[in-house]
């Protein structure tokens, strides 16, 4: 096997690595931990009675930040005003932003059985992060500058296709390996084999998550997975460099095993926090303005952290003018705080706004 940063690794080897890299006492504890956490929030999320609650807000916080690892930056405020509003959207990185998450959620929807989670699904990813309508890339690409290549990739054609034929099929078979090793060891391959000329990382972190739930390790897409490497991003570079390297698969491992129990305690933390939220302002409405309290109301102003008129009117809980007063009311009691965008008024809640800044 040979390897040179400035020429394409055409010798990258295909999966599996020999199972001594992860058949090791601290890797298996470190999955217990891994698991236990996941399994914990798993069984957490049925209590949410409208998934909407999570997947628009914790999947814009995943977008959000899988983006800002690529230097793509927006903010938390203008993510969430864009969501909402109808207004154009004041700049490309949160237009990007909000692709990912549409990329994340459509895909989700789209992984009805194993054989869906396949080439066609990474490349429509690709597509609806990056808005290019090429499919797996036919140039050479590397990573790093003209003056200091980091990493090259396999060149495109038949060795690019050979390996990532060989992805998909050992994501669907070895069934012997424990789905959060696999998960590693393919997240490290899909990096390596580099398969599109650009939005890779995001894909393959998309990739990450729906692999999960397709091995049925998570009900819905919201393992928020990008906050930790994101904390962490000198090391998540430099360990996928160290194996392609010094084929250093156990710190690897390791660093995508605690990724995954420390994403699943904060996730857990801050579905908790939504879900206590959602209670005391179900019992203040009650208290407070109990003639316009609905269930599908309060549902409303917690599926995403910016509210208007308009969805109300979608959601049929009420006429225009009713509508109106519905948030009027809720803003009086300091449930919500209006603001104009462009010609809307939007209503933030408040307390959600706060739990996903936090």
């Amino acid at each position: 096997m040979s390897y040179t940063k400035d020429q394409p690794y055409n010798d990258l080897p295909l999966l599996l690595p020999d199972a001594s890299n992860w058949e090791k006492l601290n890797i298996y504890k470190k999955l217990a931990e891994a698991r236990a956490a996941l399994a914990e929030l798993k069984g957490r999320l049925p209590v949410i009675p409208n998934p909407l609650m999570l997947i628009n807000t914790l999947v814009l916080q995943e977008a959000k930040d899988s983006s800002t690892i690529e230097n793509i930056f927006t903010t938390n405020d203008k993510l969430y005003k864009a969501f909402s509003s109808s207004a154009a959207t004041s700049d490309p990185a949160t237009k990007e932003v909000l692709r990912y998450r549409e990329a994340l959620w459509n895909s989700f929807n789209q992984l009805k059985s194993p054989s869906d989670f396949s080439i066609g699904l990474a490349v429509n990813i690709f597509r609806s992060i990056t808005q290019k309508k090429e499919e797996v890339r036919t140039e050479k690409v590397y990573i790093g500058s003209h003056t200091q290549v980091v990493y090259t990739p396999p060149k495109p054609g038949a060795v690019l296709s050979e390996k990532l034929d060989n992805w998909f099929n050992v994501a669907l078979t070895n069934t012997d390996i424990d789905p959060l090793l696999k998960m590693a060891v393919l997240h490290y391959q899909f990096e390596a084999i580099h398969p599109f000329s650009d939005g890779n990382g995001r894909t393959g972190r998309i990739l990450n998550v729906l692999y999960l739930c397709m091995k049925k390790l998570l009900d819905l897409p919201i393992l928020y997975l990008s906050k930790y490497i994101l904390s962490n991003k000198n090391d998540y570079y430099r360990l996928l460099r160290e194996v392609t390297e010094t084929n250093d698969w156990e710190s690897w491992i390791l660093y995508m095993l605690d990724a995954v129990k420390e994403t699943s305690v904060i996730t857990l933390q801050t579905v908790n926090a939504i879900f206590d939220n959602y209670n005391a302002v179900i019992e203040k409405v009650k208290s407070k303005a109990k003639d316009i309290y609905s269930h599908e109301l309060i549902d409303v102003i917690f599926s995403q952290p910016y509210c208007k008129i308009s969805i109300l009117e979608e959601k049929k809980i009420a006429s225009r003018n009713t509508a109106s007063k519905y948030l009027k009311k809720l803003e009086g009691i300091g449930i919500l705080a209006s603001e104009s965008v462009g010609r809307e008024i939007l209503y933030k809640n408040v307390a959600l706004y706060e739990i996903l800044s936090n």
